[in-house]
């Protein structure tokens, strides 16, 4: 088993990676089929599924499909271009992907929700069509969005391939025990291990700088949410809140009059500039999902700005660390909301921070899987109740809150040998366990939950 830490961390755009990225990548994979087809297509249309309908206006799924159709894809994404774009096929009723010929598509006509059961695979599906000049399909595929950006077609979901089946790495530890024994048969640390899985399958230098480029990304995504003032769209009327709250920070420094804990509304202020980006519709890195983007950057920025010795040197070993725990809990359990409610999104984002904040204080491999451990036992059960489907109420504060838990999650850690009562095997298993039990109602369909006590619009 091997996930990428660029699996983990994606550069891309909100307010979701299941909602809005793998849609877009999933039209971006459509367009390749046709581009190989021996045919010409003149028309397509879309429909989406599960909870990719019910909160799709809110996720921006119907943007994100239209613009995966037209050609976009996350990692390069522009906004005025998108603008400009979507405006155009208003008018004309068509896409224009390169490398294939006008196609017909009408949003208001071609882009169906169904609001009936989800798709057999999982929650978030979506079929995409090709058509022919009379209007009958010609080509058809089904698509999965599970979590964090990945993207599969169904007889992939079915045979399993949500992993790199490549060459075997030199650490394939598909769960924590496997990790820890492997880290004291080797020597190595955690990230140790995951560096040279990663130098298996490219060159350092990609490494470094994609790893480089990651925290460019997220460092810069916490500077832009803290700068950034207004309502976030949607119709909420949802004030962002980073800016002031981080002025007002700024403000007490050296007054001798904030109490200790006002620590924690720097880590919340981190947390929030990011996830107010990403209800903007931002640049984000999924970390491991859009929703829950600001856990694993607000830490960073925790540890470097507030832990004496913390160097922007050792920024890889905490991604690399969080890529592991990551990897441990998609592979055993699930990342996605819609699949296992918030618990995969957030409380897998501050299981991942807790490690690498670990790991960079000195912790061992055993006090790494402690801290995880703990920031995750202390998430589950936790449900997705978007309000209105927006990315927004209560997301921004959560991405707050994991990074605090996270942090001590570390702490705690580090203030033991590393043996503990539960594992942390045992506790992605529970997570794995109470997603499957959860109601649909609270798994990122709006159903349930806040999104139906509180008022929203």
């Amino acid at each position: 088993m091997f996930l990428s830490v660029f699996d983990m961390f994606k550069v891309g755009v909100g307010p979701s990676s299941s909602h809005t990225m793998g849609p877009m990548v999933a039209g971006a994979k459509f367009l390749e089929r046709l581009r190989a087809a021996p045919f010409a297509a003149h028309g397509l249309k879309a429909s989406l599924h599960g909870s990719l309908a019910f909160t799709g206006v809110g996720h921006a799924t119907d943007r994100a499909t239209v613009l995966g159709l037209a050609g976009f894809v996350p990692e390069s994404y522009d906004a005025e271009k998108a603008e400009a774009c979507l405006a155009r096929i208003r008018e004309t009723g068509e896409v224009t992907p390169e490398g294939l010929p006008p196609l017909r598509f009408n949003p208001e006509t071609d882009l169906k929700f169904d609001f009936g059961p989800a798709l057999p695979g999982h929650a978030n599906g979506m079929i995409l069509s090709a058509l022919d000049g009379q209007g009958d399909v010609i080509l058809q595929e089904t698509y999965y969005s599970v979590g964090g950006g990945f993207v599969l077609t169904e007889a992939e979901l079915a045979a399993g391939k949500d992993t790199d089946e490549g060459d075997p790495v030199p650490y394939p530890f598909k769960s924590a025990a496997e990790m820890l024994e492997m880290a004291k048969a080797s020597g190595l640390s955690i990230a140790g291990m995951k560096r040279a899985n990663e130098l298996s399958r490219r060159p350092a230098e990609g490494l470094d700088s994609g790893i480089a480029r990651i925290w460019e990304v997220m460092n810069g995504c916490i500077q832009r949410g803290l700068e950034g003032e207004g309502i976030l769209p949607g119709g909420l009327k949802v004030k962002r809140r980073a800016k002031a709250i981080h002025d007002q920070l700024l403000a007490e420094r050296g007054m001798n009059l904030t109490a200790p804990h006002t620590i924690n509304d720097w880590m919340s202020c981190y947390a929030m500039a990011v996830n107010e980006e990403n209800a903007a519709g931002g640049q984000v890195v999924t970390a491991p999902t859009n929703g829950a983007a600001g856990v694993v950057p607000a830490t960073i920025r925790y540890w470097l700005d507030f832990v004496p010795g913390a160097t922007a040197s050792k920024v890889p070993e905490f991604l690399l660390t969080a890529a592991a725990i990551g990897g441990l809990v998609k592979y055993n359990a699930s990342i996605s909301g819609a699949e296992a409610g918030c618990q995969a999104e957030v409380g897998s984002a501050s299981a991942m921070a807790a490690a690498g904040l670990c790991a960079v204080m000195g912790g061992t491999p055993e006090q790494i899987e402690n801290a995880a451990e703990i920031a995750l036992e202390h998430h589950l059960g936790m449900t997705c109740d978007p309000v209105k489907g927006l990315v927004q109420v209560p997301c921004i504060e959560r991405n707050g809150l994991g990074s605090i838990k996270a942090v001590s999650a570390a702490s705690l850690a580090l203030r033991g040998d590393g043996t503990h009562f539960v594992p942390l095997d045992s506790a992605i298993e529970t997570m794995r366990q109470t997603g499957r039990d959860m109601h649909e109602n609270y798994k990122e369909t709006s159903l349930g939950g806040l999104a139906v006590n509180v008022p929203n619009c």
